[in-house]
């Protein structure tokens, strides 16, 4: 299961770190949870069991290349 910008959701205000640490407490364990968005929570990244962050190094965007619908758009 993806939930897409959570991360973000709870940064708003959309949704408490309690209900998205009730998700994951509550997830079977045969399934992937993957969580998404910057800015995660405390209490969501030591919940964790994978934390990443993703660095723009190089983009082709720098050279000029515009946004294509359905990629950046």
């Amino acid at each position: 299961m993806v939930l897409e910008e959570a991360n973000v959701a709870v940064k708003c205000g959309l949704i408490s770190v309690e209900d998205l640490l009730d998700i994951i407490s509550g997830k079977p364990d045969h399934m992937e949870l993957v969580i998404t968005g910057r800015g995660a929570a405390p209490e969501i990244i030591e919940k964790a069991d994978l934390v990443t962050e993703m660095k723009e190094i190089k983009h082709y965007f720098q050279k000029g290349v515009p946004a294509r619908v359905g990629i950046e758009k």
